[in-house]
């Protein structure tokens, strides 16, 4: 699964590194940014900005917010099968930005580790946006990331990765109204390209949101 990650560039960083305008809502970089919070996202309704979404994603049909809480990763491997995801997936697909994501090792003690892209300081994880609308009329919007089977450098760590799109296609993930092609971007991303170092378990609680939770131990 993923459920932690880092943004911690500018907005004007991520405005260059992604082809943006501008911000269409404040913008708050994430140290240890996790379910429930507001994240940046990029969404097919509006590619040339960048949004704060709630991470978790919540389908129109829901009754209540909390469901949000239990849907923050969608399994590539069955997405085409739950309807809360099936439904987003050919019309409302997103880039979430990230500079590293952290997953804890099982089997050494539940050491959390960061994993970053070597030579690619900002990156984009595939996710699904939803729009809810509550029983008082409020308006929420929010993703969840899709994640896929580890690759070889993921696999000492953890069983489960986000799908990191390749920079060539992440216009695709967000533009492309070819069912197939949009299938074929779900795959685990080179294991080459990637690198990781264990951090303190400072990261383990959501409270903490410092710099810190970055440093290596």
């Amino acid at each position: 699964m993923c459920g932690r990650f880092s943004l911690t560039a500018t907005e004007a960083e991520l405005n260059l590194r992604f082809e943006l305008e501008g911000g269409a809502a404040p913008y708050v970089p994430r140290y240890n940014g996790a379910p429930t919070q507001m994240m940046a996202v990029i969404t097919s309704e509006m590619p040339n900005k960048l949004n704060s979404y709630r991470w978790g994603l919540i389908p129109p049909w829901a009754k209540d917010i909390s469901i949000g809480n239990k849907m923050i990763n969608a399994r590539a491997e069955t997405i085409t099968e739950k309807p809360s995801f099936r439904i987003p997936l050919y019309s409302k697909r997103c880039l979430v930005p990230a500079d590293g994501f952290y997953e804890w090792q099982q089997d050494e003690g539940k050491q959390p580790f960061r994993i970053f892209i070597k030579n690619n300081p900002l990156f984009a994880m595939a996710g699904l946006w939803e729009k809810w609308k509550s029983p008082q009329g409020e308006i929420v919007n929010s993703f969840a990331v899709i994640t896929t089977e580890a690759n070889s450098f993921m696999k000492p760590i953890h069983n489960r990765m986000p799908v990191i799109l390749e920079r060539e296609i992440e216009k695709t993930w967000l533009l492309s109204k070819n069912p197939d092609e949009i299938l074929q971007l779900l795959k685990p991303y080179l294991s080459v390209e990637m690198d990781a170092y264990p951090v303190s378990k400072l990261v383990n609680s959501t409270r903490n949101q410092g710099r810190e939770v970055l440093t290596k131990v």
